[in-house]
């Protein structure tokens, strides 16, 4: 879904004149940012496009990061997909079982006092995270017919690669 369509459907929720009036823009302004771009570039960018632009020049997952927890939610990277026929199937699900039972029994062993301090839940957080993209990975080479490409996902003990 490109930018602006996303745009057009807040403004099914939200009005563009409430928008306006918040941010002190021209309503004119906040619907061309649902219209599709020119073919040749001009007009105005709308700020999902301006953001995008921001994280592109920074190569830095902040931004992205700060908005997902400011909507309630964490970012977490899916890996890169370039699969090809050749499928691995068996050690790719063997590694995901098995790194969500090690996950388990940490917070098995972290909940044994009855609490969780903060370093076990950040230790909690970080295994989740590298397990999640790791897992999205799997469903990525499942979509695309190849389990080969598992191999060249970094596995949960290893961590997510972090570049934007």
């Amino acid at each position: 879904m490109e930018s602006y369509e996303v745009l057009r459907k807040v403004f099914e929720q939200v009005s563009p004149k409430a928008i306006s009036a918040e941010l002190g823009i021209s309503l004119s302004l906040v619907y061309k940012w649902a219209e599709k771009p020119n073919e040749d570039g001009s007009g105005n960018k709308n700020p999902l496009d301006r953001i995008v632009t921001i994280m592109e020049l920074c190569q830095d997952e902040a931004i992205v990061e700060w908005l997902c927890q400011r909507a309630g939610g964490c970012f977490l990277r899916n890996p890169d997909s370039s699969c090809k026929q050749g499928f691995q199937v068996l050690p790719a699900t063997h590694e995901i079982i098995s790194q969500f039972s090690k996950m388990l029994s940490m917070i098995s062993a972290a909940a044994l006092d009855n609490s969780i301090s903060s370093k076990e839940a950040q230790e909690i957080r970080d295994s989740w995270d590298k397990l999640k993209s790791y897992a999205e990975g799997f469903v990525r080479c499942c979509e695309e017919g190849d389990f080969d490409q598992m191999r060249r996902i970094p596995k949960p003990s290893e961590g997510p690669k972090r570049l934007l």
